[in-house]
């Protein structure tokens, strides 16, 4: 039965007295409580994607977008460090990445809908260079930008287009997965 449940402001662990059963008075539990810096590694996608949509429709160059970027709200929320790798290797890639989509989209890259396109390169982006993210996360994390950012069912092409990819370039990982 819990008595009294105090955050200490001091340090970041709650404390809760709780009361012992058999010695009939209260005893004083300790659990650890991860603190959230804020920081995030969707807000940073969430900005990349911002970026690079507004880069295809503009024909934009990086330095004025990436300033621009600094001054969004999500900006502060954003793994800033995540934010400025990410927004440069699919900048820098964006040949390779198109190229390689071509293989696994039903019509022209051109005739992709921006946001599409974007989350595409974004998520092909981490698949081909990134092996430190796990190929479900970067699907995951593509499917959930096209589900608030997207068309109504832009989600379930981006999921499917990302798991052919993903079966491509990480076939080990893919292979292992599904065994």
């Amino acid at each position: 039965m819990i008595v009294n449940n105090e955050a200490n402001e001091d340090s970041p662990m709650l404390t809760s007295l709780v009361q012992d059963k058999e010695a009939k008075k209260p005893v004083e539990k300790r659990a650890v409580v991860k603190k959230n810096t804020g920081k995030n590694r969707r807000k940073s996608r969430e900005l990349v994607l911002k970026a690079v949509y507004r880069g295809m429709l503009n024909q934009s160059e990086l330095g004025p977008i990436f300033r621009d970027m600094v001054e969004d709200p999500d900006y502060n929320k954003a793994d800033e460090a995540y934010f400025k790798q990410l927004l440069e290797a699919v900048t820098t890639h964006v040949d390779e990445l198109d190229s390689k989509l071509t293989h696994f989209i039903d019509r022209k890259v051109t005739e992709l809908s921006p946001v599409e396109h974007a989350i595409l390169r974004i998520s092909g982006c981490e698949l081909m260079f990134d092996m430190s993210i796990p190929y479900r996360v970067v699907i995951n994390e593509g499917v959930e930008l096209a589900k608030i950012y997207g068309g109504i069912d832009g989600h379930k092409y981006i999921n499917g287009v990302l798991d052919k990819l993903a079966a491509d370039v990480r076939s080990a990982e893919v292979g292992s997965a599904k065994n």
